[in-house]
């Protein structure tokens, strides 16, 4: 299993208005449909800031590989110039 955290770090201002554009846009729900994802949410940090945090989990790196190909991911990244400044991520794989 791949667990990733990726944190974006949003423009001042704009991490609700970038959480809302995924979910208008159907990004989270298409990803959590894909084959091989066990987990894609979002989370705010408590009190507050510019920064949201994405958990996903995959069963394998053929699935997360398959995932970078999305349509929807593609879309996601054109959002990610408009509403982040920057994006960390942290990948851990567990072995089965």
């Amino acid at each position: 299993m791949i667990v990733l955290n990726v944190t974006y770090k949003c423009r001042p201002g704009m991490r609700e208005a970038f959480l809302e554009a995924i979910r208008a846009e159907g990004i989270d729900e298409a990803s959590r449909a894909e084959a091989g994802n066990l987990k894609y949410d979002y989370y705010l940090p408590f009190g507050g800031g510019d920064e949201l945090l994405l958990v996903e989990k995959w069963q394998d790196a053929d699935a997360l590989a398959a995932h970078g190909r999305q349509p929807h991911f593609l879309r996601l990244g054109a959002l990610k110039a408009e509403y982040v400044n920057e994006t960390v991520i942290e990948k851990f794989v567990l072995p089965e």
